[in-house]
């Protein structure tokens, strides 16, 4: 558990929103195990293990104040974060003690606590033997409230991500060539996000001729040939924890065929509605509704196969989801992908995808590399 790389973060007014959030939802108590939301309140990173640590906040309005749980071993990390001018008191335990109880201890009488999505059943059963007759939900309806709208830092460090990841996608020319592998292909890809300021790979997608048309194919021992259709679709964190994810498609040492490059500019012309359809109010299924529309006038409806867009953020997939049947409306600070797909079971298929963040009169694009279909 270390602290965050540099960078300034509200932390003081997150956990003051997230106990006024826990409050309007009927929750007394968050119980945040480590993962991004833990990362998102107090700018601790790590996993969580067998040994609990865990994040107490208390809806507004209760007399306990916010406290973390941590093994005694491991209390070092938290070293740096600054929990006490935050008004957290960090409360150890050691091995043979049960960390449990010590949370009931210092929990103040809940009613009704909110657990971290992520939280490993080992610790949710804990807590539920520790509180028997308290009920237990998830936190993710109330930290969702805080996290899908991106303050200014955060949004500087997706512009920052985006960046990177779009002169990774310029350097395609030097991956990807007639001849070589999908996994030779995507192993130099891995090392040039590190080399563009990431820490490292979270995925990379390399997929060729008729492999294109799985979306999450990941990369393989295929030989790309002369006239293939590329997806590629990468993306990683920074430093700050902070995500990109891009995709482009490409084609190598040929024009395609006049079939192909007209479903893909319907796709382009997909992508290009998508993206203009999003503002403030806008309910996130309009958006998705606005590329799939061109793509079914196209004939190609049927081959696009999945939602438009996810949210982003410490997470490389998070609220809000940009898919039929959410009617949320989209707000200022949010931000997500649009990436509507083509996909002709083995035949090939096709991406595109920026990250967009809803302005007040309507969106950001993040990613600047160019759209078009480009012939490597």
């Amino acid at each position: 558990m270390t602290a965050s790389p540099d960078r300034a973060q509200p932390f003081g007014e997150r956990l003051r929103r997230a106990g006024e959030i826990a409050a309007e939802h009927g929750v007394d108590l968050l119980a945040i195990t480590p993962g991004t939301d833990l990362r998102y309140l107090v700018g601790a990173t790590g996993e969580t293990h067998e040994r609990l640590t865990c994040l107490l906040v208390p809806a507004a309005g209760h007399r306990a104040p916010p406290a973390i749980v941590v093994p005694k071993l491991e209390a070092p990390g938290l070293v740096g974060l600054g929990l006490a001018d935050l008004g957290v008191e960090t409360v150890t335990w050691n091995d043979g003690e049960d960390p449990y109880l010590l949370v009931s201890d210092l929990a103040g009488g809940p009613r009704r606590i909110a657990v971290a999505d992520s939280m490993p059943a080992v610790h949710v059963f804990g807590l539920r033997d520790a509180f028997p007759d308290v009920a237990q939900v998830l936190a993710g309806p109330v930290l969702r409230e805080l996290r899908m709208r991106k303050d200014p830092a955060e949004i500087d460090e997706l512009r920052a991500a985006a960046a990177a990841i779009d002169r990774v996608h310029a350097r395609m020319g030097e991956f990807l060539r007639v001849g070589r592998t999908e996994a030779a292909a995507g192993a130099d890809i891995a090392l040039a996000l590190v080399e563009e300021g990431h820490t490292g790979a979270a995925f990379v997608i390399v997929a060729s001729g008729p492999n294109g048309a799985s979306p999450h194919h990941d990369v393989s021992d295929r030989v790309m040939q002369h006239g293939d259709m590329v997806v590629v679709d990468i993306g990683g964190p920074l430093p700050s924890g902070y995500y990109s994810d891009c995709t482009r498609t490409y084609v190598l040492g040929a024009e395609p065929d006049p079939e192909v490059r007209k479903a893909y500019e319907a796709l382009q012309d997909a992508q290009e509605q998508a993206v203009r359809a999003v503002g403030p109010g806008v309910p996130a299924e309009q958006v998705d509704a606005a590329a799939r529309t061109v793509l079914t006038e196209a004939g190609l409806g049927e081959h696009f196969i999945h939602r438009t867009g996810h949210g982003i953020g410490l997470d490389v997939h998070e609220q809000p989801y940009i898919v039929g049947g959410n009617d949320l409306a989209l707000r200022p600070g949010m931000a997500f992908s649009v990436e509507p797909g083509v996909y002709l079971e083995g035949e090939w298929g096709a991406r595109i995808e920026d990250i967009v963040v809803v302005t007040a009169d309507g969106c950001e694009r993040l990613n600047r590399q160019p759209r078009d279909l480009q012939v490597l």
